[in-house]
């Protein structure tokens, strides 16, 4: 079994008395927190509770903001990948999924990502949250501004690994709703 980062939306934060009432699935990704989760995540960024481990491995975030910063990277990166049938496909699945799921808030799962190193997982959730998370941002907005060529022409060629997760109303951990 992979080790995944799962992203959710919920119209709550989970905090220290429990979990949102309705949890929306989003997507899941093998092996890492990919570009497009810590976008997502990019907006009005917390560690909050986990809703599916024990320690404050969580992160929350704005919905609306999170789906604007991806949906315009997408539409840069498009540009330089007109004619990739395969692209197109994976931004229309994507984006018509995030329109389907929305809610208030993104909630990122780490707990099976940060469990894989030797470091303790409540420091690397805070990394992720202080310095991952805002730098991603950051790359992202300096290429929509036309800032920064040199990362978008990276992010184009291994796209898959930034953009291709899999986007599902059921991920390996799915709440009643």
């Amino acid at each position: 079994m992979a080790n995944r980062s799962y992203l959710y939306s919920a119209d709550s934060m989970p905090n220290e008395t429990g979990i949102p009432q309705r949890i929306r699935c989003i997507s899941e990704h093998n092996w890492d927190i990919p570009l497009a989760h810590k976008l997502l995540v990019g907006r009005g960024t917390t560690q909050v509770p986990s809703m599916i481990w024990n320690p404050p491995v969580g992160i929350a975030a704005d919905y609306t903001g999170g789906a604007d910063l991806l949906r315009e990277l997408l539409r840069v990166v498009g540009k330089g990948l007109e004619g990739d049938a395969e692209f197109a496909d994976c931004v229309a699945r994507t984006t018509a999924h995030l329109d389907k799921q929305r809610a208030e808030y993104f909630v990122l799962e780490t707990g099976e990502i940060v469990s894989m190193t030797d470091d303790d997982p409540v420091e690397s959730v805070r990394r992720l949250v202080s310095e991952d998370i805002p730098d991603a941002v950051a790359e992202a907005e300096a290429a929509i501004a036309g800032r920064n060529d040199d990362w978008l022409t990276s992010v184009r060629v291994d796209w898959q690994k930034h953009f291709a997760s899999f986007y599902s109303d059921a991920l390996y951990f799915s709440f009643p709703g």
